[in-house]
């Protein structure tokens, strides 16, 4: 079983309180980017002295692509077995008696970082794939609970559709009509540098905005400038420079809107038309021009 879990960015994202759980109030629009995947498969027969971190619980973990700088156990992959694993003893010890244990191997292509949600997307690939394989008949609605535990927007992926997210993310609305991006041109740009999400909120005093995000996401796109306010943006931009002027090159090639994804440090912009790209950042140093793009119709 193959699977190709791609990416999202967000429309806005308002921090909007602390938690008593460490967890932080938040209202965003996650939208769906799916011409940018990792690639997860799934199968049969893990041998007991390969899993992961060397434990029982019949699976094993491998990775190529971008390097997965993390421990296997701790992968998010894993932890989504493992999850089901929990609530489901029965079925997968037998499955692990029948089958030997499941298999993962993650190719990754989505940036680490990047605030794109490539982790979040393919921990919930594992989990709906894991529901198939095993034949736990679980609906999406019964995967939810399990998917928040893994992260604020992984339950977003089990949807695959824009979703307005509250809560710590994973208390999902429908959008309705407002924000329809189909037909415009969407560009990813991230520079070599990653932001971590304790890196990132540790920047924010959160505030409940003056308007709220569904208001201003009713509006044409190209009334957002200025109006739809990713929290993290600014700060960001103050202490990694290069975000600004990615920015900013954005709205020179022609973005009617760029702005950062996420807590990461991914630009996007948003484009009537083709964009051309080539050259992208060439006013900065080779050394420093290690740029991700990624281009596409939505």
């Amino acid at each position: 079983m193959i699977r190709f879990p791609h990416c999202k960015i967000n429309l806005g994202l308002h921090i909007t309180a602390r938690r008593e759980d460490g967890y932080h109030e938040i209202e965003t629009l996650f939208y769906p980017v799916r011409g940018l995947c990792d690639g997860v498969e799934l199968l049969p027969d893990a041998r007991p002295d390969e899993r992961a971190g060397g434990e029982a619980g019949g699976v094993v973990f491998s990775s190529s692509g971008l390097t997965v700088d993390c421990p296997d156990d701790k992968n998010l992959c894993v932890k989504a077995y493992r999850i089901l694993r929990e609530a489901f003893p029965e079925a997968f010890e037998r499955y692990e008696r029948e089958r030997g244990g499941v298999r993962i191997h993650l190719h990754k292509h989505i940036p680490f970082g990047a605030g794109l949600g490539g982790g979040s997307a393919d921990a919930t690939a594992v989990l709906v794939g894991v529901n198939e394989l095993l034949g736990l008949g679980l609906t999406t609605e019964e995967l939810v609970p399990y998917a928040a535990r893994l992260g604020s927007d992984t339950v977003f992926f089990l949807y695959d559709a824009p979703m307005i997210g509250i809560g710590r993310g994973e208390r999902l609305e429908p959008v309705g009509e407002m924000a329809d991006l189909s037909g415009w041109w969407l560009a990813l740009v991230k520079p070599e540098v990653g932001v971590s999400t304790a890196e990132a909120y540790s920047l924010i005093l959160p505030r409940v905005p003056e308007v709220p995000l569904a208001e201003i996401l009713r509006r044409p796109v190209d009334a957002w400038r200025g109006k739809l306010v990713n929290d993290f943006e600014e700060p960001l931009c103050r202490k990694l420079p290069v975000l600004g002027e990615i920015r900013d090159e954005l709205y020179a090639r022609g973005a009617v809107y760029a702005a950062l994804s996420g807590s990461g440090s991914t630009l996007f912009g948003l484009f009537r038309r083709k964009p051309d790209l080539r050259s992208f950042g060439e006013q900065r140093r080779e050394e420093e021009n290690g740029y991700f793009i990624h281009l596409e119709q939505l």
